[in-house]
């Protein structure tokens, strides 16, 4: 499409500026009600705001037509409607969350950072322009940042936000060269035309240099190693929400527009698996590497949150393998994957929340979660073993259509051995996770420990979560399905 009105423009962007308006309205009725309020009220007021916010998103994305922008500012497919909605849908449970947070009086100001990270998210898997790719991310981050800071009592919190910036700031400055280096070869910033000049005989070696600048910058926001080091102190020093929001939104967002950037703009350089020059054997290395390094890591962490850190690493291996295949049927399976890696993380989190927002941290402090907490003590296991893969839970079917996948491309004895690592790194990941059920049913509570109370809405919210992981898992079609028609429909239109 060359031109577009600007009534037009607004009608297209309604989901995003409807989500936007949340934030801003959130923020303005915390302040009205700050001095004439109970903080129950404000946060219950700032949580309804927000949630209504992204319901009404998901339905004006639903009616949004299919259609591309210029130079693919904006790209509305039946695939960027469902990530988008997936996207919301999380927002919405990490905003449930908020429901028991005590870090912060600011209650208007956290939300609405968490609804405008949602919109950046929402701009940055709804593009195929290598420019709004990069505002987008850079947006996020930003909101990130300050999620990850928020919680002022806490040097651990400020010293995590400190690291990520650091550390987000190198990682911006090489996908920056990057994207430059793409422009320059391709005379674009369109994904599509940068096709052209990538599927070229003879791999440029500018091109060459753009690809690993460019995985160097996408290698941080999905958190693999070695450009991982930021995500333990993340983990481990921001609020249990903003945690639980950067390992399941933010993790779903950076991997689709990774997926976007080298199986769209990067088709032609993707190079083979048995390491000719390109981005496939460029990603195999950081896959292997982050399957070994966040694995084994785990195994020494006395921290939960750490451990979830480093479990989130090899996490992020797994899913490398999909992009490798770069298959519609990998793809498929990448997103099945990654969604529901979101949901049993966000569980994971949402059970810290329910526990202690501050307190809860080592390994030893859920010990009689069982007796405690039984309900809680449940759901945690139904989180932790879909995180290993085991079966009927959606975890299981994630790795099995993954791995399925990448072993039925062209390449796929090349594949092989990766494949047979990452199941060999499922079977370590059992062990530590197991460390963390052993505490919570197995060793006995501290004496004088009294019961734990969870707030209602954050109870309901964790049991949501782990229906919803189970329901996936005994009917993975339900997702699966969905997923299969939307890349269909966008791969083929």
């Amino acid at each position: 499409m060359t031109g577009i009105g600007y009534l037009e423009l607004l009608r297209l962007t309604l989901p995003e500026i409807a989500v936007a308006l949340a934030a801003l309205l959130a923020i303005t009725l915390d302040i009205l009600l700050a001095k004439h309020a109970t903080r129950k009220i404000r946060i219950h007021a700032a949580v309804f705001v927000g949630c209504a916010g992204c319901a009404a998103a998901i339905f004006l994305a639903h009616n949004s037509p299919a259609i591309s922008l210029t130079d693919g500012m904006l790209v509305f497919t039946p695939l960027t409607t469902l990530v988008q909605t997936s996207l919301l849908a999380l927002s919405i449970l990490t905003l449930l969350l908020c429901d028991s947070i005590r870090f912060t009086d600011h209650i208007g100001e956290y939300l609405g950072l968490i609804l405008i990270a949602t919109v950046a998210m929402m701009f940055l898997v709804g593009t195929q322009n290598l420019l709004l790719i990069f505002i987008s991310l850079e947006f996020l981050s930003l909101s990130l940042y300050l999620l990850t800071g928020f919680d002022k009592r806490r040097r651990q919190s400020a010293e995590a936000a400190l690291k990520y910036f650091l550390f987000g700031g190198m990682s911006a400055g090489f996908l920056l060269f990057g994207i430059s280096l793409l422009y320059g070869v391709s005379n674009s910033l369109d994904l599509r035309i940068l096709a052209t000049a990538a599927g070229a005989p003879n791999l440029d070696p500018l091109m060459l240099i753009a690809i690993v600048m460019v995985a160097i910058g996408f290698g941080f926001k999905v958190a693999a190693a070695p450009f991982h080091f930021w995500a333990p102190d993340a983990y481990q020093g921001a609020p249990t929400t903003t945690a639980a929001f950067i390992a399941s939104s933010s993790k779903v967002a950076g991997f689709f527009v990774f997926v976007q950037v080298v199986t769209i703009g990067l088709a032609g350089a993707a190079g083979t698996p048995a390491f000719k020059p390109g981005w496939a054997p460029i990603l195999i290395l950081l896959s292997a590497l982050s399957m070994l390094v966040g694995n084994l890591a785990a195994i020494a962490q006395s921290s939960l949150r750490r451990l979830l850190a480093y479990s989130a690493v090899g996490h992020t291996g797994y899913m490398l393998i999909g992009i490798v295949a770069h298959t519609p049927q990998s793809l498929a399976a990448l997103l099945y994957y990654v969604l529901t890696y979101a949901l049993a993380a966000l569980g994971a989190f949402a059970v810290l929340q329910a526990l202690d927002t501050e307190g809860v941290d080592t390994l030893a402090s859920l010990a009689g979660l069982s007796r405690r907490a039984p309900g809680l003590a449940f759901c945690l296991l139904l989180f932790l073993l879909s995180l290993t893969g085991i079966p009927p839970l959606s975890g299981f079917f994630a790795k099995f259509f993954l791995f399925a996948s990448a072993l039925n491309t062209g390449d796929n004895f090349a594949l092989l051995w990766l494949v047979l690592l990452a199941i060999a790194m499922s079977v370590v990941s059992l062990y530590y996770y197991l460390r963390v059920l052993k505490q919570a049913f197995v060793a006995p509570p501290p004496e004088g420990s009294a019961p734990s109370e969870t707030p209602p809405l954050t109870l309901a919210t964790i049991w949501t979560i782990a229906g919803l992981v189970v329901i996936l898992g005994c009917a993975p079609n339900l997702l699966l399905g969905w997923i299969d028609r939307a890349v269909a429909l966008s791969l083929h239109p």
